[in-house]
């Protein structure tokens, strides 16, 4: 059998892709196993600075949970609470990856793959692309986390809309309501994901990585600083990133950061 999920690198950009083409990259519960083990991999190899995630092909990003399972590892209670917290800690870990992911999207995002692409930092999609959580169709309440990360980029209105109905929306709509950042034709959406990965990579991975606990802690509800956090903050102005950027502005280059 074919990895279902594998790692590809390209000098600082590095890629996890969805391999499960025959299902449309319908996520098995090993995969959401795999996903931590990946993103592990990629937060420990130092020359990685920015992650994408992809379908194999440009027949899906991920069409969900493969429902096929649920009848053996989603039903009762107890199933479906071993189920769910590998789910969850899957999707938690990538929302909470210090480095910059970006979902790059073809065709359908729907349910568990479109929380997976809400774990992201960045959703590029391509026009042909529909997005959804169907979960009121199977008569499941979708869980809290992934309920909340929704709403914080569509607001409450937005996602009951998608929530009770079940129904997908297209490229448009959702970029629209905040979900995309960028819709491009075909291929070209490849291109433009990989360029601004790639564009991320040169920035301070020091910043980069303060900056999205910052963000993260704001969108968890923080209100003050904690000391873990000032800490972050004020390490910053200790660090070879921060020197290279005062000496290069100085200098009047562009800045060589390697940290």
């Amino acid at each position: 059998m074919a990895n279902e999920l594998y790692l590809e690198k390209d000098g600082a950009v590095a890629t996890i892709v969805i391999n499960r083409a025959d299902q449309r990259n319908a996520f098995s519960l090993e995969m959401f196993k795999q996903l931590p083990v990946l993103l592990d991999e990629v937060e420990q190899d130092t020359e990685i600075r920015a992650l994408v995630l992809k379908g194999v092909d440009d027949r899906a990003f991920s069409a969900g949970a493969d429902i096929k399972e649920f009848l053996d590892n989603r039903i009762a209670k107890d199933k479906a609470r071993e189920y769910n917290n590998h789910a969850l800690a899957a999707a938690d870990r990538l929302y909470r990856f210090p480095k910059p992911t970006i979902a790059l999207i073809r065709k359908l995002a729907i349910g568990g793959g479109l929380e997976i692409a809400m774990s992201c930092d960045f959703r590029f999609a391509s026009s042909d692309s529909r997005f959804g959580i169907t979960a009121a169709r199977l008569g499941i309440i979708y869980n809290l986390a992934s309920t909340k990360r929704l709403l914080s980029v569509i607001g409450p209105i937005k996602t009951k809309e998608l929530l009770y109905t079940g129904k997908l929306i297209d490229a448009e709509k959702a970029k629209e309501i905040g979900i995309l950042q960028h819709i491009g034709e075909g291929d070209e959406t490849d291109v433009a994901a990989y360029t601004y990965a790639k564009e991320l990579a040169q920035v301070s991975a020091t910043a980069l990585r303060g900056n999205k606990q910052v963000i993260q802690a704001v969108v968890d509800g923080a209100n003050e600083e904690t000391e873990h956090l000032a800490e972050v903050i004020l390490a910053s102005f200790e660090s070879e990133d921060y020197k290279e950027g005062i000496q290069a502005f100085l200098d009047k280059r562009p800045p060589n950061f390697n940290s």
